[in-house]
């Protein structure tokens, strides 16, 4: 079974309220071709996992750029080609999903790893603030609030449910 990373964000979150100029390391991983421009693993986890999928979207609504859209399973995705970092979808956002930081566009080359890598994925590991990152063998498992976001990360976070 290959290794895969586990981002705590729970953790995450924590460390970063307490801090918030601190400058996080970010991995990529696209198994296959990313057609809307450079995302991090954080930014995808986050609205796969954090966001509450609202039905009536402000964050979309207020994008002057459009670069906001809903996929089948309501998830949102930011177009980053059409983004045009105005913050409007921060501001609106009633949760507080969307992180100010997801819209760098100079972010520090250095802080980038690539997943697809054992090396790398072992120094962005090491790079992260001590308990949010691990290197593991498990699968996902609901029960202990962790899930798949790809064949490389694994998050753990509290879901939004409705039901």
């Amino acid at each position: 079974m290959s290794k895969s990373i586990l981002i705590d964000l729970m953790k995450l979150r924590t460390i970063m309220a307490e801090d918030p100029s601190l400058e996080l390391p970010e991995a990529l991983y696209y198994p296959t071709p990313n057609q809307n421009g450079l995302k991090t693993i954080r930014e995808l986890a986050v609205f796969r996992f954090t966001c509450r999928k609202c039905e009536d979207a402000p964050c979309i609504a207020a994008c002057p750029a459009d670069a906001l859209e809903k996929d089948s399973e309501g998830i949102i995705n930011r177009h980053t080609n059409l983004c045009v970092s105005c913050k409007s979808c921060v501001t609106i956002c009633p949760f507080g999903t969307m992180m100010t930081d997801f819209f760098s566009h100079h972010r520090n080359k250095d802080l980038f790893y690539d997943l697809d890598s054992t090396e790398e994925m072992e120094k962005f590991a090491a790079a992260c603030p001590p308990g949010t990152v691990t290197i593991t063998d498990s699968r996902e498992s609901p029960g202990e609030n962790i899930f798949r976001l790809n064949n490389k990360v694994l998050v753990k976070d509290l879901l939004y449910k409705t039901d």
